[in-house]
């Protein structure tokens, strides 16, 4: 993304010569009122625009929650900007006149960055869903298992008998689809279930 349009039919011509897909946009404006693109994705931006700034876009696309990866070309390349676009997630940060290959390279990283989002964003969703099947008995249940109790504890806890707790926590297995407290633990990490708290 870049306003000189220059520019921007040197990188589509690099790019598709590495064998990339290119859209051009002149404006950030422009780039957000396209559909948003479902797979993975490399940004080029330019820090300097109008109206909207690179960084300013950067921030909105954060906000947004999509899975763009972000790689900054700019002519006017200062320690400062780089700096606070690395922090907030940009790949790389090239000024101006910068060398072809290098370019393609920060543009393989950021694609495979933006896989693995992409990836990991997959498995929260799947992992939420099979969360969200479970009766409020059972994902109590699951909070304490996560927490590492036992079923005697989390009978105390729930003031119940531990065969109903052990019924649960079956059931809580099958429908998260595990075979062992591991694999739990790890599936209610992805989907951002906390472990409970013990009662007093």
């Amino acid at each position: 993304m870049d306003d000189d349009e220059s520019v921007r039919r040197g990188l589509r011509r690099l790019l598709k010569s590495a064998g990339y897909t290119a859209e051009t946009f002149s404006s950030a404006e422009e780039y957000l009122a396209r559909e948003i693109f479902q797979g993975a994705l490399c940004l080029l931006l330019d820090v300097r625009m109008p109206g909207l700034k690179g960084p300013a876009l950067q921030e909105a696309l954060e906000e947004r929650g999509t899975c763009e990866e972000i790689v900054f070309i700019t002519g006017h390349g200062d320690v400062p900007t780089a700096t606070r676009a690395m922090k907030k997630g940009a790949v790389d940060f090239l000024t101006k006149p910068f060398d072809g290959e290098e370019l393609i390279q920060a543009v393989k990283r950021a694609l495979k960055r933006s896989e693995e989002r992409l990836r990991n964003r997959g498995e929260r969703l799947k992992a939420r869903s099979r969360v969200e099947k479970l009766t409020p008995r059972e994902f109590e249940v699951l909070r304490f298992v996560v927490m590492g109790l036992l079923n005697k504890q989390i009978a105390a806890e729930l003031h119940t008998a531990e065969k109903t707790v052990k019924v649960h926590r079956g059931r809580v297995m099958q429908k998260l689809g595990v075979t062992s407290v591991a694999d739990l633990v790890r599936i209610s990490q992805r989907a951002g279930v906390s472990p409970a708290r013990k009662r007093a």
